[in-house]
């Protein structure tokens, strides 16, 4: 049994953002695994709930007429993994969300609830980052969209108005064209495990597949909120396709990076992981973009 004040169930965006007017004490919740299990452990006991699961709308990737990939936030990480516009324009993402939980969770959990959690290790979340990805919020006054690296303020908590709700997850087609990735998650175990360190790096290649033009890197886990990486980006962009370059890039990470001591792993760990991932990563990346080191 749940402890709960009551349960609003939306059927449409419109109704959803009036139960948050009407209820501006009440809890969202889509697929639900992350709130039923708070719930259970009394950390949200007693708080009345906001269903947007039933808002079908809410589902669904679309490639729009601009090239922009829409993710609704109601998609489950198993349709994303599954999803040929996710396939065959930014297949890292949907393999970083197939290493969320297990089955039951990926069926359940969606792409919304995941980054409105604000966590770093979210494992969707720092893919999202190094795409550029933009967050689609709906309230009250209309339709606001902000860089995903806006929506994280703080560890857990998320730039959300009162009357808003998620609807949409938008990867520009300038963010994703000509762009490999590889995201690699850390854990202490293969299975279920949330990550100690999570690291996703894009690159775009010249045409002759000698010069790296652009590389983008971003982490869980490495900070409060997830991050990007930007002084090993600027160590890799308009340098060579060599192994120089990826050593380079890898070593400025820590430029960047500030994880923490936890029960999990310590910090001199934890920095020795962001060092080797993003070495990986990169090196991945440029191998899935025709490059050769």
């Amino acid at each position: 049994m749940y402890d709960l004040a009551a349960l609003y169930e939306a059927k449409s965006v419109e109704e959803a953002v009036a139960l948050r007017l009407a209820h501006p004490e009440a809890q969202i919740i889509a697929g639900g695994t992350d709130v039923l299990v708070q719930m259970r452990e009394g950390k949200r006991a007693g708080k009345a709930l906001i269903s947007i699961f039933g808002i079908d709308a809410l589902r669904g990737v679309t490639l729009e007429a601009d090239g922009t990939i829409r993710i609704g936030s109601l998609t489950s990480f198993s349709h994303i993994t599954r999803d040929p516009i996710i396939q065959q324009y930014i297949n890292v993402l949907g393999e970083a969300v197939d290493l969320v939980g297990g089955p039951q969770i990926r069926n359940a959990g969606t792409i919304g609830g995941n980054t409105c959690n604000g966590v770093t290790s979210a494992d969707s979340a720092s893919t999202l980052f190094a795409w550029d990805a933009v967050v689609e919020l709906t309230g009250s006054h209309g339709i606001r969209r902000l860089p995903i690296r806006d929506f994280y303020i703080k560890a857990g908590v998320v730039d959300l108005k009162p009357d808003e709700i998620q609807t949409a997850i938008l990867i520009p087609k300038a963010a994703y064209e000509g762009y490999f990735g590889h995201y690699i998650k850390y854990a202490m175990r293969e299975a279920m495990d949330i990550a100690t360190t999570g690291c996703s790096v894009n690159v775009k290649l010249s045409l002759d597949k000698k010069t790296i033009e652009d590389a983008r890197i971003a982490y869980g886990v490495a900070g409060p909120i997830p991050m990007r990486a930007e002084t090993a980006e600027a160590a890799a962009k308009g340098k060579p396709v060599s192994k120089e370059t990826v050593s380079a890039f890898a070593k400025a990470v820590l430029e960047d990076v500030h994880p923490r001591d936890s029960w999990r792993a310590s910090k001199a760990f934890r920095e020795h992981i962001a060092v080797e991932l993003a070495r990986r990563c990169l090196t991945e990346s440029i191998r899935l973009a025709g490059g050769e080191l």
